[in-house]
């Protein structure tokens, strides 16, 4: 599971900079295309210097996958790193499945992202519980 979550971050990652070759349209397919073109207007490298960050914090978090899963070397904070991770995931993808209908906004990209970001968070959480073994059942 650990293994799983980790390639399935590379993979968004190189996804995010490989976009970039055509970032107006990955930013308006996936929907902040309006943010970005506001932050552009302060400066023109800003959209491509975020992307590049939030990829490589996705990058990041597919290593601590790997990492745990014992296809790279140990990483430091490992145990704490997948969990948080996990949280980070889940957080993002309750949220959104929460807020949504409360704020009658039924965006079905948004909701599909969060499904996504809850399953990612779910194979963090549950591979990292079965790694160390916090939970005997899963």
């Amino acid at each position: 599971m650990l293994k799983i979550g980790g390639y399935i971050n590379i993979i968004i990652a190189l996804s995010h900079i490989i976009g970039l070759i055509w970032a107006k349209k990955m930013f308006e397919i996936t929907g902040i295309g309006k943010e970005m073109f506001e932050i552009a207007q302060t400066h023109f490298l800003l959209p491509y210097i975020i992307t590049i960050l939030v990829a490589i914090v996705f990058f990041i978090f597919g290593l601590y996958g790997l990492s745990a899963d014992h296809k790279l070397r140990k990483l430091p904070f490992l145990k704490l790193g997948i969990f948080i991770i996990s949280g980070i995931y889940i957080f993002r993808g309750l949220g959104e499945l929460i807020a949504a209908p409360i704020q009658d906004k039924n965006e079905p990209l948004e909701m599909i992202y969060s499904i996504i970001a809850l399953i990612i968070g779910l194979l963090f959480l549950v591979g990292g519980l079965k790694k160390w073994g916090l939970h005997k059942n899963i």
